[in-house]
């Protein structure tokens, strides 16, 4: 029985990486969403990278259904989703379900999360 950190790993492979320097660069194109699926409680203590749409791991599936009362619409905008968390094994596993769901354009921060992003230059909420 494989471990979490084997699950990690083997979403982290079958979706794009980019590193936080490379999601910087892009957080003013108009055809990228930066997605964050820390929890809410997250959020709410440290922000969050300004602009980015808030999807907690626990409702990802929820978020990007069309059909759902809960539905973002920027997840089903067409755009590239480019997804985050705090360390990055969340956005690994959002990341890999959101393609699972037919999303293809998606990937994930690699290489830390949003402490990252802060450090390569990222604005924030706080």
């Amino acid at each position: 029985m494989p471990n979490s950190e084997q699950i990690v790993a083997e979403a982290s492979a079958a979706t794009e990486r980019i590193s936080p320097e490379q999601a910087v660069k892009l957080l003013d194109d108009p055809d990228v969403v930066l997605v964050d699926v820390r929890e809410q409680t997250e959020v709410e203590k440290a922000g969050t990278i300004r602009g980015a749409v808030h999807a907690p791991r626990g409702f990802l599936e929820f978020k990007a259904d069309p059909d759902s009362p809960m539905h973002e619409q920027a997840l089903s905008s067409g755009k590239r989703l480019v997804v985050f968390c705090a360390s990055g094994g969340r956005a690994a596993l959002a990341a890999k379900t959101l393609k699972e769901l037919g999303l293809g354009k998606v990937a994930h921060v690699h290489g830390g999360g949003f402490e990252a992003l802060k450090k390569a230059g990222a604005p924030t909420t706080l």
